[in-house]
């Protein structure tokens, strides 16, 4: 395989907006994806992805080194342990496999090879079942999705009241922000719906919402 990168340098800010990009194939003819990072083959490297099925696809089996995360953002994803309905966020450790497909056709938010380690926990979470929990600014609620001993990232859902703004704050061990839906701002500009943005270690903002937004916000897994 061909090693290729696409913004793979985790010093730099990077900024993608996904409803400008056009859907490329998969090895699945039936399955698509708006890459957003990648680092390694092709085919087998660590990469962030925007994926869609279309009605009644299927994906071969296989395994996931180094692990796998989806967060459910449209339709039903489905794999012979259950279906996963929009906002269900999935942490699949290394060693699990399984044959994903979706009857009416799904878009999810991946992530590959980027949770290495055996004694990792498989998490499932509803969230449109959980309870938001207040942030330490009023009109600023979380979910938390993953935050294990031993283990440096923390992932949470975030939601942001209209007219917010979050105090201005550092990133050590980087942030990602993909943003759900609604818009976000911050000094560096406006993020819509579909933007995904990386922080790396060591940065700085002070972020805002003048008509509020929900958000996938990952911290504290990237290199110093």
């Amino acid at each position: 395989m061909v090693d290729t990168g696409l913004n793979d340098d985790f010093t730099a800010q990077v900024v993608v907006h996904t409803a400008d990009m056009e859907w490329q194939a998969s090895p699945s003819p039936s399955v698509w994806r708006k890459r957003l990072d990648l680092s390694g083959p092709a085919e087998a490297g660590r990469v962030t992805s925007v994926v869609r099925y279309d009605a009644d696809s299927a994906f071969y089996e296989h395994p996931h080194p180094d692990g796998e995360e989806i967060l459910v953002l449209d339709g039903v994803f489905s794999d012979e342990h259950g279906d996963y309905g929009p906002g269900t966020f999935l942490l699949n450790p290394e060693g699990f496999s399984h044959a994903p497909f979706s009857r009416e056709g799904c878009v999810l938010f991946v992530k590959l090879r980027q949770y290495p380690g055996l004694t990792r926990r498989q998490i499932t979470i509803h969230t449109e079942k959980a309870e938001w929990q207040p942030r330490m600014v009023d009109g600023v609620d979380a979910i938390p999705l993953y935050d294990e001993d031993g283990y440096p990232e923390s992932i949470r859902l975030v939601r942001y009241a209209a007219g917010v703004t979050f105090p201005a704050h550092d990133h050590p061990g980087g942030e990602e922000v993909f943003v759900i839906d609604g818009t976000l701002q911050d000094e560096f500009g406006e993020y819509k719906k579909g933007s995904w943005i990386r922080f790396p270690h060591g940065s700085h903002h002070t972020p805002s919402s003048k008509d509020g937004c929900l958000l996938y916000v990952k911290t504290g897994h990237l290199p110093a």
